[in-house]
């Protein structure tokens, strides 16, 4: 494959305070805006947001998150999108109300703002939106046409919300490089437009994420237990949302992402983030590629340190049955999932056993550190 291909948002804006800019930003898009609001913001937010928006001749229509992106919750907000004939689409809150915001504008073919609330996924970047069942089973991915114009991160009060949020992001973010590599051993096409080689610039930014986080993650992690705002919670910051986000669209994802989505199925899980589901996923792929043994401690030690999951008991599943994780297995192996990018063939039974060693490690691991 010789074509390659590079994507990412327009703008990304980071800093305390950004989010009283919003307005300036969003009225070259268009004088018409739908605001798809998380509702824990409605109140604390809203009036911010519309003045920002009011101040430069923006009209506003805010409707309140409704808490799972589905079908029917983006189809709800298309009705109120086409309603006032918005233009231009703004997400506010965490990954799913992001998501929600994303597929409404793609199918309004509208402009697309993302304002995160927390780190915790890399989603706010991103051309893809996830579709949930209304119980939190993943159903699907679908590819937005186009990466958001405005990605306006404010980093004074993202540090406001609890660190499992942050941590969660570095969950995420610890996946990009692991699955970036999966992705150029097997040659797999990248998540631009129909799919592209990547660029070299991709495949360094996701080498990048790793490096970041390696050196300042758990200097954020102390730093954000306390509400505190450091030159490393910035930058973890950026990673958790941009440097993991042009990472995996540019690269790709594989069984840190396929393993959480097959887990999915098993109803404790739905009680953890995304990001504490890949983390897990993260050393179940490291075991699936049989990498080195100095890796796979590295990317414990990480977890442990920051209190990721590592083990099936973090996740709930402590009476998990093997047929379970056969079944996790065999959900894995549907043709639809980015298990398939790691260059290594695959069976229900190998992933099952996999899951299984990955945790196995993990409490071996814990049992050494002491």
């Amino acid at each position: 494959m010789t074509q390659r291909g590079y994507g990412g948002p327009l703008r990304y804006v980071q800093g305390p305070g950004v989010i009283a800019d919003l307005g300036r930003y969003v009225e070259p898009l268009s004088r018409s805006a739908l605001i798809v609001i998380d509702g824990f913001f409605w109140d604390s937010l809203r009036s911010e947001l519309e003045a920002s928006l009011s101040k430069q001749g923006v009209s506003s229509r805010f409707v309140r998150f409704g808490g799972e992106s589905t079908d029917k919750e983006v189809e709800r907000c298309v009705g109120e999108g086409s309603a006032v004939m918005a233009g231009v689409v703004i997400g506010v809150g965490g990954g799913k109300a992001l998501d929600t915001a994303k597929i409404t504008a793609f199918k309004l073919g509208a402009r697309i703002v993302t304002v995160p609330t927390i780190a915790s996924t890399d989603s706010p970047t991103s051309s893809i939106g996830v579709i949930y069942s209304q119980d939190g089973v993943y159903d699907r991915v679908v590819r937005c046409g186009r990466n958001p114009d405005v990605v306006l991160v404010d980093s004074a009060l993202i540090v406001k919300a609890p660190v499992r949020f942050l941590v969660a992001g570095m969950g995420d973010a610890l996946s990009t490089w692991y699955e970036a590599r999966s992705n150029l051993e097997s040659r797999r096409r990248n998540y631009i437009g129909d799919g592209y080689a990547a660029t070299i610039a991709g495949a360094e930014i996701a080498r990048a994420c790793h490096l970041v986080l390696m050196r300042d993650g758990r200097k954020a992690y102390e730093a954000a237990k306390g509400g505190r705002l450091t030159p490393a919670v910035e930058n973890i910051i950026e990673a958790n949302t941009l440097l993991s986000g042009l990472g995996f669209e540019n690269c790709g994802v594989s069984a840190a992402h396929g393993v959480h989505d097959a887990l999915t199925v098993l109803e404790p899980t739905h009680h953890f983030f995304h990001g504490e589901k890949v983390a897990f996923g993260v050393i179940c792929l490291l075991v699936l590629e049989n990498r080195a043994p100095e890796e796979i401690e590295e990317a414990l030690d990480f977890c442990i340190d920051l209190g990721l999951p590592t083990t099936l008991a973090d996740l709930h599943l402590h009476d998990v049955t093997p047929e379970d994780l056969l079944r996790v297995g065999e959900i894995a192996m549907q043709p639809s999932n980015v298990i398939h990018s790691v260059p290594v063939e695959l069976s229900a039974r190998l992933i099952a056993d996999c899951i299984w060693t990955a945790s196995a490690l993990a409490e071996s691991r814990k049992k050494k550190r002491g």
